[in-house]
Parts: structure tokens; C-alpha cells; sequence
């Protein structure tokens, strides 16, 4: 399954022990039925990122910067070899 980013996000959980000492009670005894996981692939959510990742920071770029860094991984890639 891919995740889709326009799906309901997850909500927090409690920062404090009694609320989820209590919830965690009433789950193991009937009271409340215990909330279902989500589920979701990460890998498939980490591939998504990385597919859009190299585009839009190439779209954010200026031509100068463009060049700045050209430059430098021509002199990284030539200055071992001479």
C-alpha cells in the first residue's frame, strides 16, 4: 500500500503516565475497544520522498548556485586525479 499524504494523520499520544495508565485500562478491561494501528509501508512513504526530492531542490536553484556547485564537483571529481 502507498501511503497517501492527504490521509488522516496520526494523532499524539498522551505525554502524561495516569491518561494512558487509564486508557490502557479500560482497553484491558472491556470498557473502550483498544484503537487499531495504522498501518501504512514506509518504505514505500521513504521512496516517495525521494522520488520528488532531487526535482524540487533543483527547481528551487538558482542558475548561480547551479553553477557554484558544478563547480565544486568538477574540482572534487579532478583535483584527485591530477
Amino acid at each position: 500500500m502507498i501511503y497517501d499524504l492527504s490521509m488522516e494523520k496520526r494523532q499524539k499520544r498522551e505525554h502524561d503516565f495516569s491518561v494512558t495508565a487509564f486508557r490502557v485500562v479500560q482497553e484491558a478491561t472491556g470498557q473502550i475497544e483498544p484503537k487499531p494501528k495504522p498501518t501504512f509501508d514506509a518504505k514505500a512513504l521513504g521512496r516517495l520522498g525521494g522520488l520528488k526530492g532531487g526535482k524540487a531542490r533543483a527547481a528551487s536553484l538558482t542558475p548561480e548556485r547551479r553553477v557554484e556547485i558544478a563547480k565544486r564537483a568538477a574540482l572534487a571529481r579532478w583535483s584527485s586525479k591530477a
